[in-house]
């Protein structure tokens, strides 16, 4: 009886002397943040974050701010004055910065983390104003200290007040700007993306001079694929001047409208190795993906449907089957793409005499 009655009084009093000390640690802890608030900010570091080096936004820009919500020079003020959570809502409201982080280490040092915007796509009105958008599809102003290299698009309605459909149009041109972005032989070979009256996409290449439709912005994993196939087994053999018109909109198939010109066989070639030069690039990085059309369909002349040639694609699916990667069906030996030509019309023979009626 007596041994437990010293072991109750030995756990009381550890317990006792447990709480004695968590609450002389409790009320040095309270007292040290209460001296650290009296004290002075002893000085400031700033760090700009941005993911693809643009630099819209520097040190000094992030101080003039610090400064004007402050009321002066953040150095020498107390650290109680000096509210970081308000900071923080301030920077972020500025149009080039994404999220900013501040906080005091032990020496009363104030440490500013800012990460800029990143512009996704650079976007022209058809009155000729420019912006850029983000990845949250907030509109961004240009900037006198640097010009992001982003994906262009031209011809987007110009009003101050964006309608529902607009706003459905900026999310369908940051989903093209993304997957453009993010390719090596698309970011290479797009110079500009131009927006149809009907809220469609028209891209001009860089090499060749023709032009590439994609509708909307629903699949576009597969139409770029598809264009790729098209580039890959008949632009590279025909010559990129053949056609004026590639369109990859249509479910499962290209179609192609020939143009009317003679081609210039120098200038056909030197396309043509600036774009293998691009797919092989592509090849390099490309990821394994991407899927396999079901048939590429070229047509001369859309008003006319015997100037229709067709493709088959039952080689690249028997590839398919066997390689993790269609894409590489260009290291392949490919059979020769057929494309009907417009049959001629039969001439109509001229008599080679008429003799006058009598009168």
């Amino acid at each position: 009886m007596v041994m437990d009655t010293k072991k109750t009084f030995r756990k009381i009093l550890f317990t006792v002397t447990g709480l004695v000390a968590g609450a002389g640690i409790l009320v040095l802890l309270i007292s040290a943040i209460g001296e650290k608030k009296k004290g002075q900010c002893t000085g400031y570091k700033i760090t700009v974050k941005s993911l693809h080096n643009n630099r819209f936004i520097d040190d000094k820009d992030v101080f003039k701010l610090l400064s004007a919500a402050t009321g002066g020079a953040v150095k020498g003020q107390t650290v109680s004055a000096i509210n970081t959570r308000k900071l923080e809502d301030i920077l972020e409201n500025n149009v080039w910065i994404n999220d900013a982080q501040l906080y005091f280490d032990n020496r009363n040092v104030l440490h500013v983390s800012v990460s800029e915007r990143e512009p996704l796509a650079r976007v022209f009105t058809i009155g000729g104003n420019s912006f850029y958008i983000d990845s949250n599809i907030k509109r961004m102003p240009l900037s006198d200290k640097t010009s992001a290299r982003v994906p262009v698009f031209t011809g987007f309605p110009d009003k101050k007040l964006l309608t529902q459909k607009d706003s459905l149009l900026l999310g369908d041109i940051k989903a093209v700007a993304k997957f453009i972005s993010v390719d090596s032989f698309w970011s290479a070979q797009v110079s500009e993306v131009g927006i149809t009256p009907e809220k469609s996409f028209e891209i001009i290449p860089v090499v060749g001079n023709h032009l590439l439709r994609i509708g909307d912005a629903e699949n576009l994993e597969q139409k770029f694929h598809r264009l790729f196939l098209f580039y890959n087994r008949v632009l590279s053999k025909s010559g990129f001047d053949r056609y004026k018109v590639i369109d990859a909109q249509y479910d499962g198939q290209i179609v192609a409208i020939r143009k009317g010109e003679k081609i210039n066989s120098i200038d056909t070639a030197k396309l043509k190795l600036n774009v293998q030069k691009l797919i092989k690039q592509s090849l390099e990085v490309q990821n394994d993906t991407m899927v396999t059309a079901r048939n590429v369909v070229t047509r001369t002349n859309m008003l006319n449907p015997a100037d229709r040639g067709i493709m088959d694609e039952q080689e690249s699916n028997k590839a398919k089957a066997t390689s993790p990667n269609p894409l590489k069906l260009s290291q392949k030996k490919n059979p020769p793409v057929k494309i009907a030509e417009k049959p001629k019309q039969a001439e109509k023979k001229a008599p080679k005499a008429v003799m006058k009626k009598k009168n």
